[in-house]
């Protein structure tokens, strides 16, 4: 078993969350059940998705979860594209925020593919 406290994807993705959650904050109310809804649960699904990974015992299943949590980035990254076509968040802030999870994703994907091929 794997500890993912010491795993580098899980502590950016937890400052992901609270930059997300931060961000949300901003958009309109009439989004609250919509892309406040969404952004809050996909951002939290990256970090949840690495930890539930890291408690199976077979690789194949650890990279499985964590091909789950780089989805979860992706979704992610589209919800802040959609805010800002449609003028919800200010340019600068939200592509730093698009920055930091394509970075994140990076790091997801490499992970994934060590596990690959070191793993099989």
């Amino acid at each position: 078993m794997r500890n993912f406290r010491e795993l580098e994807v899980w502590k950016d993705s937890r400052i992901l969350v609270k930059e997300i959650y931060t961000i949300t904050k901003c958009l309109p109310d009439s989004e609250k059940y919509g892309l406040v809804s969404q952004m809050n649960r996909c951002s939290v699904s990256i970090p949840a998705n690495i930890a539930e990974g890291c408690s199976k015992y077979s690789q194949k299943d650890f990279v499985r979860f964590l091909q789950i949590s780089l989805g979860s980035a992706f979704e992610l990254e589209t919800h802040l594209i959609l805010c800002q076509d449609l003028n919800f968040l200010p340019s600068e802030e939200s592509s730093s925020i698009i920055k930091n999870i394509q970075r994140l994703q990076k790091k997801i994907a490499s992970l994934i593919k060590y596990n690959k091929s070191n793993h099989p």
